[in-house]
């Protein structure tokens, strides 16, 4: 199936800022003009924005732009996955200045030309295009998720306005489909205000935040460099005390901090839900820390994860493991980071252009843009964008080594931005293949000794994990107590000791 799919065919890897051959301040996705043709008449022969991102995309991620074919996907029975979740960037500033974050301080800096504040107008066709999707695809449920930037420097009065509009166009279109919806914050703005007109609304709230404790977030600051931890734990202590608006707390991991230590300062804001994340990076700008041989955020997450595991109590979850857990067991994935499940997810920016999901602006400028848009294309047409549609083709998208490893149905290859190589794109194991092999075996290793003789603790992870909310209808979930007692064979692979083969 690879070979009707794909091309062989290879690009040029894109020219290094500076380098021979280069030109100052040359965007590489405009090829240069020919001096003997006078300039096109941009009245006559307005530009095509569409085909300067594929050039681009061409240029800089040959797989899957210059060799996915994906008519031949679809001829080979490579099936379109409707968009489930969408994302509404309300706001494309922030007031906050995180060193790390992939939106303001890496590879794509496209946030700098987009609107302030998405407008009523746009939320409006938002809505429509929104629930004209469900309706084609007759969706049980589809998830919104207010984004930014920081979106809750809207006024309270006016937080809820894009899902109203959403819930009233679905309402008129597709009935039976239910609406959800969630905001993530800084939490630096939270106030009895704004949650009260967000849990009116039925908005709940994510906030991300990199520790309980300031030292843990002292990346975290504002324009002046003057930390954001102090608000943001006052704004964490107002929501904990209304479950039913908490949504949880995602955390990307920071090698420079105790693990044990940073989950532990975390419960104290009694976070229905822990989400770590790894840093997003790849193999063209690794993550800190990265070294041939060494696992350091396998060790930073197995800390965290015995001391989780082996807790009398359970008093979070932390998704990471439980998706583990579950692919071990042969659920579905309710995340894109790990298994086989299709992407399902569409953002729209504040300017009502369409894009990939934003991650990618990690890996190069404009990577997540499509040269598409709310006025001028449905979700349907998104659904045959090469960079879409790799990632709904589960293993037939993966680098060979994947497709022939023993845990390909749990690590899925890893997170999508995590496999970029420049100039050869997104089909490479993940960056971090070596801390995913090891994390996946030992987790495999636990769940195996579970089985053998449940405690009272894997008990209650089994039924925390086969009970859990998942982002798409229709998860099919297992009788509590099912996972401490029987084992699927992916798991008893997983937990084999024999070295693993580790990407480099």
């Amino acid at each position: 199936m690879r070979r009707a799919v794909t091309s062989d065919s290879v690009l040029p890897a894109p020219p290094a800022p500076g380098g021979a051959g280069s030109a100052p301040h040359q965007d590489p996705a405009r090829p240069p003009q020919d001096p003997a043709r006078p300039p096109q008449d941009p009245a006559r022969n307005p530009p095509d924005p569409a085909a300067g991102h594929r050039l681009r995309h061409a240029r800089y991620a040959p797989w899957p732009y210059a060799r996915l074919d994906v008519a031949a996907a679809r001829a080979a029975g490579h099936r379109p996955h409707p968009i489930r979740q969408f994302v509404l960037k309300t706001r494309s500033r922030c007031n906050l200045a995180c060193t790390y974050c992939y939106v303001y301080e890496m590879a794509d800096q496209g946030w700098r030309g987009q609107p302030p504040a998405m407008t009523p107008a746009t939320a409006a066709r938002a809505a429509e295009r929104i629930a004209e999707h469900a309706a084609a695809h007759g969706l049980p449920r589809v998830d919104l998720v207010l984004h930014g930037g920081e979106p809750l420097l809207t006024a309270p009065a006016a937080l809820a306005g894009p899902v109203d509009a959403v819930r009233a166009a679905v309402a008129r279109a597709a009935p039976r489909t239910r609406v959800t919806a969630t905001v993530q914050t800084n939490g630096t703005l939270l106030t009895r205000g704004r949650l009260a007109a967000l849990a009116t609304a039925g908005i709940r709230v994510g906030v991300s935040l990199d520790g309980g404790l300031p030292a843990h977030n002292a990346r975290r600051v504002d324009h002046a460099g003057r930390p954001g931890f102090g608000a943001a734990a006052r704004g964490l202590r107002l929501l904990a005390r209304h479950p039913d608006s908490y949504a949880g707390v995602l955390c990307v991991v920071d090698l420079d901090q105790d693990p044990v230590e940073t989950y532990e300062s975390l419960l104290a804001f009694a976070p229905p839900s822990v989400g770590l994340l790894l840093p997003l990076a790849n193999w063209s700008a690794p993550p800190p820390g990265h070294h041939p041989g060494l696992t350091p955020y396998a060790d930073w997450l197995l800390a965290v994860f015995e001391r989780w595991w082996h807790d009398g109590v359970r008093r979070t979850r932390i998704r990471l493991f439980e998706e583990i857990i579950a692919l071990l067991l042969g659920l579905p994935a309710a995340t894109e980071t790990l298994g086989l499940a299709p992407a399902a997810t569409a953002v729209i920016e504040t300017d009502g252009s369409i894009e990939q999901a934003d991650s990618l602006k990690s890996a190069y400028e404009g990577a997540a843009a499509t040269g598409m848009s709310l006025d001028t294309h449905s979700f349907d047409q998104l659904l045959d964008h090469p960079g879409l549609a790799a990632r709904q083709l589960g293993r037939d998208a993966l680098a060979a080594g994947c497709r022939a490893c023993e845990l390909v149905e749990v690590c899925g290859g890893g997170h999508y931005p995590h496999r970029y190589r420049a100039g050869e794109g997104f089909r490479q194991p993940s960056v971090y293949c070596a801390d995913l092999q090891v994390l996946i075996r030992h987790i495999a290793t636990a769940v195996h000794r579970a089985a053998q003789a449940p405690t009272t603790a894997a008990r209650r992870t089994a039924q925390s994990v086969t009970e859990r909310t998942a982002p798409t209808a229709g998860r099919r979930t297992a009788p509590a107590g099912q996972a401490a007692q029987a084992v699927p064979p992916r798991a008893a692979r997983a937990a084999a000791a024999h070295p693993p083969a580790v990407a480099s």
